[in-house]
């Protein structure tokens, strides 16, 4: 299927945002995807992940939230801005909320076949913005930060859960993918969990040389957070449980 992509700008937390937009040629209406990118910014790989979206027929926004900011070697930089957001759920429910209706508007979006697919901390303002209401069909999380495990708060969603995480992920731990799995449980809700064995987080981000392009090999020459390495096998496993689950969906 022929793809069409775009930058698209708008405002949220103070900051002008350069999110992504890729969708099939043709009027739709198309089911539409919302992508979070994780901390270290909107980067090639979630950009890619729109592109392979509009070829499956979605039309995918990958929303950004640093400000055209890319953290590439730099991860006490990247944590002096996730951190902060992390904790403070009104702006990450306000940054997701942007995106979102930036998606909306866009002409060919059905607004009744709607998912969210997140990484990282991007795992997390989706997850906020379904636990605020918005009526997401579907979502996706791949090493997510995960909201309060209450009960309660899931009632009302109707959508389906996959929840994706390494076996060594120290930071989205398979006990913290449980734990969460077994509070959308008692809510009632459709969830599935995919544990890769031997990978860590972020097992997606490519090792990248020093002038930001892509290496060779599976571990990263650049700084990063603890506990983070390329695992290729994983990431075709949770690319494939991705698109598998949109497309039970829809």
């Amino acid at each position: 299927m022929m793809v069409a992509t775009r930058e698209v700008t708008y405002d949220v937390d103070g900051l002008s945002m350069i999110g992504y937009l890729a969708q099939p040629n043709g009027p739709g209406p198309w089911p539409a995807v919302l992508i979070g990118h994780d901390g270290v910014g909107l980067e090639e790989y979630q950009r890619q992940r729109a592109d392979d979206l509009a070829a499956h027929g979605y039309l995918a926004l990958a929303m950004e939230y640093h400000g055209g900011e890319v953290f590439f070697d730099r991860p006490d930089a990247m944590l002096s801005r996730i951190m902060p957001l992390l904790a403070d759920v009104e702006r990450l429910r306000s940054i997701g909320r942007a995106a979102f209706d930036v998606l909306l508007a866009q002409p060919g979006v059905d607004p009744d076949r709607i998912a969210a697919l997140g990484y990282g901390a991007g795992g997390k303002i989706v997850l906020e913005l379904a636990r605020a209401g918005v009526p997401f069909k579907a979502i996706a999380v791949v090493h997510s930060a995960f909201p309060d495990n209450k009960v309660e708060e899931w009632s009302n969603f109707a959508g389906t859960f996959l929840l994706c995480t390494g076996s060594e992920d120290p930071i989205c731990t398979p006990e913290q993918i449980l734990t969460f799995g077994r509070a959308l449980q008692e809510a009632g809700i459709d969830w599935r969990a995919e544990i890769y064995g031997g990978a860590e987080h972020a097992f997606w981000a490519q090792p990248r040389k020093s002038d930001g392009s892509l290496a060779e090999g599976t571990a990263h020459s650049m700084t990063t957070v603890p506990g983070v390495s390329y695992d290729p096998k994983a990431t075709m496993h949770a690319w494939r449980a991705v698109l598998d689950l949109f497309g039970e969906t829809f």
